[in-house]
Formats: C-alpha cells, sequence, structure tokens
C-alpha cells in the first residue's frame, strides 16, 4: 500500500487535525507513515498545506503532480493546491459548486450536525467512504476516538458519520 496525500485550507478549518487523524490511521493499520505540514501561515486565514505519504517513502514532501488524492477544505485551495494531485487523482472540495472534482458542501452539513468544527471531518468522512483513501470507516472511527478532546469525541464522530453518509 502506497498512497499521496494533499489536504489544503486555511489556518484554523482543520487541516492538521485531519493530517494526524490520517497519520494515526496509518500507524494503526501498521503501515509507514511520513508526514510535513505548513504550517507557520497556520493563524487563522493563512494558507496550510499537508503532505501525507503512506508507505515506504524516503521523503515526506509530495511533488506536483504526484499526489493520489486531496483534500481540500475550500474552493480557493484548488488554485492554489490542485497542482499537486496527479492527472488521474481524486480531489474532494468543500464547495457547492461543481467541478473538474468531488464538490460536497461539508460546512453545510456541519451546521446540520450542530458545529462548523466538524467540516473537516465531514470532508474526510466523505472521502473515506468513496474509497480513496487508504483507510477505511472502521479505522478511522477508532482513530477519531482517539485523537479527539473528550468532549469532542461524539461531536467529532457525528460529523464523521455525516460524511459517510454523503
Amino acid at each position: 500500500m502506497k498512497q499521496q496525500i494533499i489536504i489544503s485550507g486555511r489556518g484554523g478549518q482543520g487541516v492538521l487535525f485531519a493530517t494526524r487523524l490520517l497519520a494515526e490511521a496509518g500507524l494503526e493499520m501498521g503501515l509507514d507513515v511520513l508526514t510535513s505540514e505548513t504550517h507557520g501561515m497556520a493563524m487563522r486565514g493563512g494558507t496550510v498545506i499537508s503532505h501525507i505519504k503512506v508507505g515506504s517513502f524516503k521523503s515526506p514532501l509530495i511533488r506536483k503532480g504526484l499526489a493520489d488524492t486531496g483534500l481540500f477544505f475550500s474552493d480557493s485551495n484548488v488554485t492554489i493546491h490542485g497542482g499537486y494531485i496527479k492527472p488521474d487523482g481524486f480531489r474532494v472540495v468543500n464547495t457547492g459548486r461543481d467541478g473538474a472534482y468531488a464538490a460536497v458542501d461539508a460546512t453545510r452539513y456541519a451546521k446540520e450536525t450542530g458545529s462548523l468544527l466538524v467540516t473537516n471531518l465531514v470532508l474526510l468522512g466523505y472521502a473515506v467512504s468513496q474509497g480513496t483513501l487508504f483507510c477505511n470507516e472502521a479505522v478511522m472511527r477508532k482513530v477519531i476516538k482517539k485523537a479527539s478532546n473528550p468532549r469532542h469525541v461524539d461531536l467529532n464522530l457525528r460529523g464523521f458519520e455525516r460524511g459517510l453518509q454523503l
């Protein structure tokens, strides 16, 4: 199993938490995992990108045009970091607009669950449900329970489950 994933968003959208969840899922499955994040700009509003490599890789950074999957927490990030995804790669974008990607209005569905804080988990749940990530929903549920702040476990799981249903 080898997979290269990028997550792109703005600071405060949960890019780093989603990265941690995917890394923990890989470790839970006994896979090698490398991550790299640019979070110097992570103060609310700055652009953030994370690279996640699952499998036997030497370097944590993904070259442009080689990522298998991209999770974009806003459609503006497709313009900024979309070039990292290979031509036949899978793009999941938090947007209500159609495009050359899987459009999911994760913000709207997160509101329906009771909190915008789970927008990232809605998008992650959708990506897992599509079979485009290396892990399955059972592994991700286990990791969410383990990695979440105890006060937010139920909310985080609701957001993830909502994404699975889409």
